[in-house]
């Protein structure tokens, strides 16, 4: 018995030692320490989330607006389809919502002059890239603005690839502003109140032609 409880006292005696190490160890020891490198590659990941914030945030931002344009390039089929529902008009096109600018560029292609109005200012910024590489700088203008505060009259031709959501309240402005003649072609959503002259293709890719006439359906 003697020797049972001799060894238990020799084993608590160790385990209070070793706790003893342990917190001896505590007190002496130091936060971990960040490296020159650490503190090089911390900084980089800093500056990376920044910069990809920044760039983020012209794409988001409009999102937030109670009626947003998003930016859904235009097919193939339906730049064909803008500009066969326009053919043998010429004169100014503003496109609403002018995106990386294809419609635009499209349009000063065929003789228009094109303007491109549209609320993210990179898509803005690469828009007027791409028409100086392509040399259409002086017939395919684009500029960042609120269409809602703008005024249209002086416009003969406008393409909308806008939202629903969008339609009516674009319908009185363009009613309310657009001079007799000038042509609207309305992309993805037609007018809800107006009775397009013309309708193209089908799909996704359907557009309708619509034209100012002497009395309008809007007040």
């Amino acid at each position: 018995m003697q020797t049972i409880y001799e060894n238990q006292m020799s084993s608590k005696q160790e385990e209070c030692d070793f706790c003893q190490q342990i917190s001896e160890a505590g007190k002496s020891s130091k936060p971990p320490q960040l490296s020159q490198r650490g503190f090089i590659m911390l900084g980089m990941a800093g500056a990376v989330f920044t910069g990809i914030t920044a760039l983020l945030v012209p794409f988001v931002s409009p999102g937030l607006r109670r009626i947003a344009l998003p930016f859904i390039p235009a097919s193939p089929s339906q730049v064909n389809n803008v500009f066969s529902a326009l053919k043998n008009r010429s004169g100014s096109l503003l496109d609403i919502g002018s995106g990386d600018g294809r419609i635009t560029m499209a349009a000063a292609r065929r003789g228009f002059q094109g303007y491109g109005v549209e609320l993210n200012f990179w898509l803005v910024v690469y828009s007027r890239w791409q028409a100086w590489t392509n040399g259409l700088s002086s017939q395919a203008k684009f500029f960042k603005k609120d269409l809602w505060k703008m005024d249209l009259c002086t416009y003969q031709n406008i393409v909308i690839f806008g939202v629903e959501s969008m339609m009516p309240p674009l319908e009185v402005k363009l009613g309310q502003e657009l001079r007799p003649g000038a042509s609207i072609v309305a992309c993805r959503f037609p007018l809800p109140s107006w009775s397009p002259v013309k309708t193209l293709g089908e799909g996704v890719d359907t557009v309708w032609l619509y034209t100012i006439p002497d009395s309008l359906p809007v007040t």
